[in-house]
């Protein structure tokens, strides 16, 4: 089929993750939503392992990662990064699933490698950048994962018992574990931790 290429399928891919979710996703359905027999998608994607990689690393790279701006401090870059790449993990169905078992590769890899840069240029060593990179992937990693999670399960009506909670019901009347308000909490220490660690 002319036109079709690694990244058509890519595209395609994550259009189709959107209508039918991580759990429907098969090279098989993405090749009827191309209108080609899957044996045509092999010349590009070998595998559906190969196919989700693909998929992670745009959704990555459409975060805008990238070292900080020249007027910000690091602090201002690690939130700005963050609250980009919370977004486009939320802008597609299961996109946390999908980048929690991806293997990173590509553009990707080349901007982690520029912020790598950037954060020993403003004082951290290479181990300290690392550290404060991962442990902030894994925090947003975790917390989308979590959103999508009870999104889905909201969806089917399904409510817990909170009766023999009362500690937790009090709490949750605070409002909810999850959303914006809690994840910007959770960030805020995770800079003030990394500021404790790192004399930059």
């Amino acid at each position: 089929m002319k036109g079709l290429t690694r990244d058509v399928l890519i595209e395609a891919g994550l259009k189709l993750l959107n209508e039918v979710g991580l759990d429907g996703l098969t090279v098989r359905k993405l090749a009827t939503e191309l209108g080609v027999q899957s044996p045509a998608l092999y010349w590009h994607i070998r595998t559906k392992q190969e196919l989700l990689d693909g998929m992670a690393n745009a959704i990555i790279v459409r975060a805008g990662m990238g070292p900080p701006r020249p007027d910000e401090t690091w602090q201002e870059w690690l939130a700005r990064r963050a609250r980009s790449y919370r977004a486009s993990l939320l802008a597609s169905r299961d996109g946390a699933r999908v980048v929690s078992a991806a293997v990173r590769g590509g553009d990707a890899v080349r901007h982690f490698e520029q912020e790598l840069a950037a954060m020993v240029e403003r004082g951290f060593t290479p181990v300290q950048a690392l550290r404060t990179i991962t442990a902030l992937s894994h925090y947003i990693n975790g917390h989308v994962l979590q959103e999508q999670a009870v999104a889905g399960v909201a969806g089917r009506g399904e409510r817990p018992d909170l009766s023999e909670l009362p500690t937790l019901a009090a709490a949750l009347r605070g409002g909810s574990p999850i959303g914006d308000e809690v994840f910007e909490y959770g960030l805020r220490i995770l800079i003030k931790g990394t500021e404790s660690q790192v004399t930059v």
